[in-house]
């Protein structure tokens, strides 16, 4: 089983709907379980860090028109470009974010503050070449990569948990937030009691975070290695 698939588009698994958008994984055999979001608003339909799929057209059928393509994370370049050009729409990128504009053929339109009246955008920069943008609409929050929810990522009995490297360093920046929903850039995202969710995931990753390193260390170099080809 590949971490990241690069094989062409395939059907796409519809992980999570509700009244205003849809999450979809468009790799479902992968390990990496790269998730994708489109998010309805006043303006239009913008889709976050989109994974493209033979059938989502079909995901985004009575929806909103999209309005915009959003990168959220400087590893999450993805397939905004190839939907960027489908829809007519720009590439949205923050500007203090690396590695996207240079992998994105596309018209790209950069923000300091929020690519759109309709979100608030959270930023994090905990190492060089590794930033993303928190986005927040409503009571939906997208976090890309610093908290995830696939199994090979969480310990015990954790819903929502954070990968072995961002343990040390947790985006406590996010305290606070009560979103009714939680979507994440790998796994499914979370809508049973997320901001108890979140809180658990922030207040024990320090403490977990010795014992995450020594049992991720294995898939965590995979991913590393299998971002980097792409």
């Amino acid at each position: 089983m590949s971490f990241y698939s690069r094989a062409a588009p395939e059907r796409a698994e519809r992980v999570l709907e509700w009244d205003g958008g849809v999450s979809w994984v468009a790799h479902p055999e992968e390990k990496g379980r790269r998730a994708s979001h489109a998010i309805e608003t006043e303006t239009g339909t913008w889709l976050v860090d989109p994974l493209d799929a033979t059938d989502l057209d079909g995901l985004l059928d009575g929806r909103p028109e999209v309005v915009g393509v959003i990168v959220c994370s400087s590893w999450h370049a993805r397939d905004a470009a190839t939907l960027a050009r489908r829809h007519d729409v720009a590439v949205h990128v923050p500007t203090w974010m690396a590695r996207v504009t240079e992998r994105v053929d596309a018209p790209v339109e950069t923000y300091t503050l929020a690519p759109s009246d309709a979100f608030r955008v959270i930023p994090c920069r905990p190492f060089p070449g590794f930033q993303e943008a928190f986005l927040v609409h409503g009571e939906t929050l997208v976090v890309p990569d610093s908290l995830v929810t696939v199994d090979h990522w969480l310990l015990d009995d954790e819903r929502l948990g954070l990968p072995a490297f961002r343990r040390l360093q947790p985006p406590t920046q996010l305290r606070g937030l009560e979103p009714e929903r939680i979507l994440v850039g790998h796994g499914s995202g979370v809508t049973e009691r997320a901001p108890g969710a979140l809180e658990t995931a922030l207040s024990g990753a320090r403490r977990s975070a010795p014992r995450a390193l020594v049992a991720q260390a294995p898939e965590m170099a995979r991913g590393l290695v299998d971002a980097v080809r792409g």
